[in-house]
C-alpha cells in the first residue's frame, strides 16, 4: 500500500479518467504557459486538467508535458496558441497500458527542493562516501546492468567499487573516475549470487569510504512477470522523450524495483535538462525512500 501511494499523490485508474471526462492532464510545465477554460485566461500548473473545449497559450522557449487520458504523452514546444480538442485528435492510438503509470508523475511536494543529502546505514560524519542506494529490504534489482551512484568529490577521485558475497569474498572490483558505475550482474563474477555487497571507497584517500550497501536480485519467478509486463511499456516508450522515461520510471517504482527505476528518471532529466519538473519528481523519489535526507 505503502508503495502505491508513495510515487505521486494523485493517482487514478483509467476508470476513473474517463469518468472525470478530461481530455489531458498537466505533467511538466516551464514558462508563462496559460489556459483559457471560458472566458479567462489562467496561469498553467503541473496537475491541471484540460478539457476539450479549453484552450493554451504557449509562450516562447516554454514547455508542456501533457498526458491524454488513455495514457499515451505528448510535448508541446512551439510557442503559440492550441485548442485542446487539436491536441486530443493527434492521439491516434487507443488506450494503452501506460495510462496507469503516467497518471503517477502528479506529485504532492515534499518541501524545499535541492537541499539533499544521501543516507547510510552507518553514520560516519564527513569520512563516508554518500552512495545513492536504498536500504536493504527496498534494494531488489531487475535488470542485469546495475548503475550505482555517489555524491561528487572531485578531490576523492579516482574511486574503487568494490562487491564481495554475503560472505565477505571479493567478487570483483572496479575504479572509475566518475560518480558512477553501471556493473553488469549477469558477469560470471556475479553469476551465482543472489545478494551483492557494494562499497565506494577514494583510491588516494583509504578513510574515505562508503557504508556497505546490498543489491538482490529478484526472484526468477518475479523476473518473468515484470519481463511480460515490461514489454508491453518498452512497446510504448520507443520514442526518447522525458515523459515516456518517467513512465517507466513509475513502472519500477510501482514493482519496488527503485534501482532500476532511478536511470529513468536521470534519463528524463537529461532529455529537458531545462523543465525543473523533471528534477523535482527525482529529488521527490529520493526523499521518499530515504536515499537522500534533507539537509
Amino acid at each position: 500500500m505503502k508503495t502505491k501511494l508513495a510515487l505521486f499523490a494523485i493517482l487514478v485508474v483509467v476508470g476513473q479518467a474517463y469518468a472525470q471526462d478530461y481530455a489531458f492532464k498537466v505533467l511538466a510545465n516551464k514558462g508563462k504557459n496559460e489556459l483559457k477554460a471560458g472566458d479567462s485566461w489562467q496561469q498553467l500548473k503541473v496537475g491541471t486538467t484540460l478539457k476539450k473545449d479549453d484552450e493554451l497559450r504557449i509562450a516562447e522557449n516554454a514547455y508542456l508535458g501533457l498526458v491524454h487520458s488513455t495514457g499515451k504523452a505528448i510535448e508541446v514546444r512551439k510557442a503559440g496558441k492550441y485548442k485542446v480538442i487539436d491536441l486530443a485528435k493527434e492521439i491516434k492510438e487507443p488506450a494503452n497500458v501506460l495510462n496507469k503509470y503516467t497518471d503517477f508523475i502528479l506529485s504532492s511536494n515534499t518541501g524545499p527542493k535541492n537541499t539533499l543529502a544521501a543516507t547510510g546505514a552507518v553514520d560516519r560524519g564527513g569520512s563516508a562516501i554518500k552512495v545513492y542506494l536504498p536500504r536493504p529490504e527496498l534494494a531488489i534489482v531487475y535488470g542485469d546492468k546495475v548503475t550505482i551512484n555517489w555524491e561528487e568529490d572531485k578531490s576523492l577521485s579516482p574511486y574503487v567499487v568494490m562487491f564481495k558475497s554475503m560472505f565477505g569474498d571479493e567478487l570483483a572490483s572496479m575504479e572509475t573516475s566518475d560518480n558512477f558505475l553501471t556493473v553488469d550482474l549477469g558477469n560470471k563474477s556475479f553469476m551465482n549470487e543472489d545478494n551483492i555487497i557494494v562499497t565506494v571507497e577514494s583510491k588516494t584517500n583509504k578513510n574515505k569510504i562508503s557504508d556497505e550497501y546490498t543489491l538482490k536480485r529478484l526472484s526468477k519467478a518475479d523476473k518473468e512477470r515484470i519481463k511480460t509486463e515490461y514489454a508491453k511499456i518498452a512497446a510504448t516508450t520507443s520514442e526518447p522523450t522525458a515523459i515516456n522515461k518517467m513512465a517507466i520510471a513509475a513502472f519500477f517504482e510501482q514493482n519496488n524495483l527503485l534501482i532500476d527505476a532511478i536511470p529513468y528518471y536521470q534519463e528524463a532529466i537529461k532529455l529537458a535538462p531545462d523543465v525543473p519538473d523533471y528534477k523535482d519528481f527525482y529529488n521527490d523519489f529520493l526523499l521518499r525512500y530515504g536515499i537522500k535526507s534533507k539537509k
